[in-house]
């Protein structure tokens, strides 16, 4: 068992850490929830908040918002719970290959997704060519308006793209819940006549509850607060968008801060209530099953229907992941009124090489997800080897600390971190680091904000692998006479390096698809992100929207490798990275 040890360095490094949570998540967090309280005058004020609840529009998008979320959480639910049953408790032919493959969503961010979407659905996409070609819509006719009209399309798109991008995490998550139960407690019940769908209903229900709330709190804050989204569909009536429309007002008028508090007091308060109805309800049994459960091996029927709901869910979730590679390799205009392009052409992959934003995104990109990554691991090593190995007194809070940035809405966090540009002590040097003003400079926020949002997957990678590798080898090289540092480096990082390099592809490609901090913290064209670039490509005419799909592609080529990677050196741990 690690001892405490009070050697005065751990807790000199233990402080720094502390001071580097503070400075770069809890203090521009503080800045964003004082911003709206205190007015221009500098008194403390409900004003600007109680005029965001006054305000017909803003409500409308707190709304929306809020509806976005509810369904898109609840659509994930409908999709997963299903199929993370039949995961854990049944065997069927392809079920190696459907279990993995449902994970595809993640390599491409629904804000990318969108552009397929909208190839597929618009009013002259191929959704509506197909009709026209079955004769059961006027081919020569506008079409059926998916995305818009009486409808509410705009908003259907949104909860469909979010929800077809999030449910592996509540898959994830439930998979490993149901793992996890003893299933002696379903056999007694059966022993005594319950039925199958009772023994699911007042047994299984309710111990999976903590991981049914672990996954759909982070699609809940996730689809509540994503920003690229409704702007691909053009659906503005949202809070993130109306926050994103006043950063270039936070210098002189303090309601965005007050629609920044708004949203955030929304998401706690929702965690808060689906933690006492939700993540409270686990019973007593909640340690790991001491017996496996029986995996009953289904006949051919029932192993072709099981097949056959997982091959559904995953082919519409890869619905927008063909429209972008159909819209990367049409030609400009050639994808039409038809199914399918009427010629294809290598041309904007070539351009989105060679084109002057596109091309310099990628590399900007590639540079900040790299240093991101690099400071991520150093942070998050050191968090949870503090906490794991050390066991240093307040180590929890670290912890703590560094998983909140999956509770706290990325939104708030870019919010917060143009709000810290405003204050003492960034504004004294502003060629530092800033977002608004004639000239930013807005890397470093960049880079340190893909770490921290980030940081979870590290810390909870080498946390895993550290409380899965013995301390015998650790304590033989200390006995021997080395320090902490070379034993750290010769010893445990070898012995966790599966785990640390999990994190770190996760942390890396996540961060070079990053959509909320690369939208608002990106502020000059030659420093723009990948996804910034994109989002500028695709409103541009002409082959503007082509190069975008393009470069989404590359995208999801890089993020399939990454996952890939990940999931074979984590395995089911891989779910645990997606908690709260």
């Amino acid at each position: 068992m690690p001892r405490r040890n009070p050697h005065p360095t751990r807790y000199a490094v233990y402080f720094v850490l502390l001071a580097i949570m503070f400075l770069f998540m809890i203090w521009p967090i503080v800045l964003t929830v004082r911003g709206g309280f205190v007015g221009v005058d500098g008194r403390f004020t409900f004003g600007y908040v109680a005029s965001i609840y006054r305000d017909p529009v803003m409500l409308r998008g707190l709304f929306n918002s809020l509806s976005i979320a509810t369904f898109t959480t609840l659509l994930c639910l409908l999709l997963t719970l299903p199929l993370a049953v039949l995961a854990v408790r049944c065997d069927f032919r392809g079920k190696r290959i459907a279990t993995s493959l449902i994970m595809v969503p993640l390599i491409l961010p629904p804000f990318v997704g969108a552009i397929g979407i909208r190839a597929v659905l618009g009013r002259f996409g191929a959704l509506n060519a197909l009709l026209g070609n079955l004769g059961w819509i006027d081919p020569e006719s506008a079409g059926i308006d998916f995305l818009g009209g009486a409808v509410g399309g705009r908003f259907w798109g949104v909860v469909i793209m979010e929800a077809l991008h999030l449910y592996p995490i509540t898959f994830l998550n439930l998979t490993a819940a149901l793992a996890n139960l003893d299933p002696t407690l379903d056999e007694a019940a059966r022993g005594v006549g319950a039925g199958g769908w009772r023994r699911f209903r007042r047994i299984t229900l309710p111990l999976i509850m903590p991981g049914v709330f672990a996954g759909t709190t982070i699609v809940f804050i996730w689809s509540f607060t994503e920003l690229g989204t409704p702007l691909m569909f053009d659906y503005y009536t949202v809070t993130p968008v109306q926050i994103f429309w006043g950063i270039s007002e936070v210098q002189s008028n303090p309601r965005p801060y007050a629609l920044v508090v708004v949203m955030l007091a929304h998401a706690t308060a929702f965690y808060l209530i689906g933690k006492v109805l939700l993540g409270r309800q686990g019973h007593a049994m909640q340690t790991k099953a001491s017996i496996a459960g029986t995996v009953r091996r289904l006949g051919p029927l029932a192993g072709l229907g099981a097949a056959a709901a997982f091959a559904v869910t995953i082919g519409l979730a890869l619905l927008p992941h063909v429209g972008v590679v159909l819209s990367a390799f049409s030609i400009e205009g050639g994808w039409y009124r038809s199914v399918l392009p009427d010629a294809l052409t290598f041309a904007h992959f070539e351009n989105a090489l060679g084109h002057g934003l596109a091309s310099r995104s990628i590399r900007n990109s590639l540079l900040f997800a790299s240093m991101a990554t690099a400071l991520a691991v150093v942070i998050g090593t050191s968090i949870a080897y503090l906490n794991v190995r050390l066991r240093v007194r307040g180590g929890w809070l670290l912890d703590g600390l560094a998983m909140l940035p999956l509770a706290v809405p990325g939104l708030v966090m870019a919010f917060g971190y143009v709000a810290m540009t405003l204050h003492w002590p960034f504004n004294l040097v502003p060629q530092w680091a800033s977002v608004v003003g004639t000239n930013p400079n807005q890397i470093p926020l960049l880079v340190i904000a893909y770490a921290i949002r980030r940081l979870p997957y590290v810390v909870r990678s080498a946390s895993a692998g550290l409380e899965q590798t013995s301390v015998s080898l650790e304590e033989a090289a200390h006995n021997l006479g080395g320090g902490t540092l070379y034993t750290v480096r010769r010893i445990t990082v070898p012995l966790i390096g599966a785990n640390l390099i999990a994190g770190a592809i996760l942390a890396f490609s996540f961060s070079m698809l990053e959509v909320s901090d690369s939208l608002i913290l990106a502020r000059k064209q030659e420093d723009f992100p990948i996804t910034k670039a994109i989002y500028e490509l695709f409103q541009r005419l002409g082959d503007g929207p082509y190069i975008a799909s393009a470069m989404g592609v590359w995208g999801m080529a890089l993020l399939s490798v990454t996952l890939i990677g990940a999931s074979i050196l984590m395995g089911r741990r891989l779910g645990a990275i997606f908690r709260i």
